[in-house]
């Protein structure tokens, strides 16, 4: 026997392992299948790209109806204690009721978002606070401005001039004008109708179609303002919605809503 043939019975050929053996391989962080579970169970059930809310249409009607409530039962002991029947409401009733709505529009949906499990952070993913592309931002705000005027100048030639009141003179001095009418209307309105109704009509419908219905809710809340000015809030409500859907991102609808809040009330601060 050969040095060779006294090892040949020693030699065995590798044996690849069985699928079963393997340890599946770990992925990176956000690159896995998005997690499937029902609303309540604990468990994340998001669609994988926009728009980012798992709830459908008839949900986010629901919740938007109930934002509302929210905000008026908040705000109605400030009224009932008011102490001035008859007459108009005072500056710390005023300002204290457009607080509370500004927190229901801002909580509901939150805990519409939180009931679909996960962290605070996905929540405020489903409500499309997430990063954005500046250069896709600043395209889509400076269609969606020129959109907006080219659309109230028209509107004003051909039907007339909408009559606004100005609603920022009840709330006071001008830094509380600039906290509820910059700030926190701009923020609550775009979660509330942008961020979790426009999102729930979009599972359902087409882009244009979901924007309608969202900024149609928009805009008729806005009647206690001036009714001739529906039309053109509506028109604005879609706007928003088309920028937030262009972009991806919650972030530059708010923008762009602070932006002209922001104008309206120079320009009615300067008569």
């Amino acid at each position: 026997m050969t040095g060779d043939d006294r090892y040949a019975d020693r030699w065995k050929p590798p044996v690849e392992p069985s699928a079963a053996e393997v340890p599946p391989a770990l992925e990176p962080p956000g690159q896995g299948p998005p997690v499937q579970g029902s609303p309540g169970s604990g468990l994340a059930s998001d669609p994988p790209g926009f728009p980012y809310a798992p709830w459908g249409s008839f949900l986010a009607i629901f919740t938007t109806v109930a934002a509302l409530i929210a905000g008026f039962l908040l705000g109605l002991p400030f009224v009932l204690f008011d102490g001035v029947p008859g007459e108009d409401l005072g500056l710390f009733t005023t300002i204290s009721f457009q607080i509370c709505a500004g927190i229901a529009f801002i909580a509901v949906p939150m805990l519409l978002a939180l009931r679909y499990g996960g962290t605070f952070r996905i929540a405020m993913r489903r409500l499309g606070f997430v990063s954005f592309r500046v250069g896709t931002a600043a395209k889509w705000i400076g269609i969606g401005i020129v959109s907006y005027l080219a659309f109230s100048i028209v509107w004003s030639v051909v039907i007339g001039t909408p009559e606004q009141d100005d609603i920022a003179g009840n709330f006071g001095p001008i830094g509380w004008q600039i906290l509820l009418v910059v700030v926190l209307a701009p923020v609550a309105e775009e979660i509330c109708f942008r961020g979790m109704l426009f999102s729930g009509l979009r599972n359902r419908l087409p882009m244009w179609a979901a924007a309608l219905g969202a900024g149609a809710i928009f805009g008729a809340l806005h009647y206690s303002t001036g009714v001739s000015a529906v039309p053109v809030l509506i028109v604005l409500g879609v706007i928003f919605a088309v920028v937030y859907e262009k972009t991806g991102s919650i972030w530059p609808p708010i923008i762009m809503h602070v932006g002209n809040n922001a104008f309206a009330l120079a320009v009615l601060s300067s008569t």
